[in-house]
């Protein structure tokens, strides 16, 4: 799928990962639907790039919120063509540890905003996306985003892995179910990448980080994530594959 005169919806899109792939994305002649809760962000990115970006306010994990984000990408743009899922929340606690148990309230906080927020937002776009004329065979593309956690969750990531693993697990049966729609849906399982949270760990610690990298032993740019995206979307026969972007590293327990 080319993206000039395409529509991205893009969760998370006002920081990171997501900020990284909507600039991209512009440049190559998409408008984006930008769906996160940082309404500051938000803001600056419509004044940076005016029409060609819209911003809502949305809680992913509510169906409400993403029901009236849809809403007003169709009112706006008139279709969606891309979504790509982005937002998430981190979590650290030891199934069982000094202060006790995992709570379950923060458990299940992960994974609603990880996971179930993930398909609420996929599962409205789609129903969208099946409304596009079949272009080579095309109506959409789903990119999701998973880590390197769902497969070498570290000690205290019982939650965050969990939710990442839905997401690698989910991949294949989502691609099927929405391949009679020309709809293809594909993950992206990122390792370490330099966003500003990293900044404030101080450099010894981005150093250490960066020595635990296969090769090349740095973090990783939020542009070459991004850069991934563009391959997903541009490549027609990438489908029900989750690939992962992260210099090779394995991680530790911790």
């Amino acid at each position: 799928m080319n993206l000039h005169h395409k529509v991205a919806v893009i969760t998370g899109g006002a920081s990171g990962l997501g900020l990284a792939t909507v600039k991209r994305f512009i440049q190559a002649g998409a408008k984006v639907a930008v769906l996160d809760f940082n309404e500051q962000a938000g803001v600056a990115l419509v004044a940076e790039y005016g029409e060609q970006v819209l911003f809502v306010k949305t809680n992913v994990a509510d169906e409400a919120s993403v029901q009236h984000a849809i809403a007003q990408t169709m009112t706006t743009f008139g279709a969606i063509h891309i979504c790509i899922n982005y937002a998430g929340v981190g979590g650290a606690a030891k199934t069982l540890g000094k202060n006790g148990v995992f709570p379950l309230d923060e458990f299940n906080r992960v994974i609603q905003i990880n996971l179930v927020g993930t398909f609420n937002v996929l599962r409205l776009a789609a129903e969208q996306m099946a409304k596009n004329e079949l272009v080579d065979g095309e109506r959409g593309v789903i990119i999701n985003t998973a880590s390197v956690a769902a497969f070498d969750g570290q000690i205290g990531q019982a939650a965050y892995s969990a939710s990442k693993g839905g997401i690698v697990g989910m991949t294949l049966p989502i691609a099927r179910d929405l391949a009679q729609y020309g709809i293809r849906v594909n993950t992206i399982a990122p390792g370490l990448i330099h966003t500003p949270l990293f900044d404030s760990l101080g450099e010894k610690v981005i150093e250490s980080l960066s020595a635990t990298v296969l090769n090349p032993q740095r973090l990783g740019h939020p542009d070459e994530i991004a850069q991934t995206a563009q391959f997903i979307v541009e490549n027609a026969y990438m489908n029900g594959e989750t690939i992962r972007v992260d210099g090779g590293i394995r991680m530790q327990p911790r």
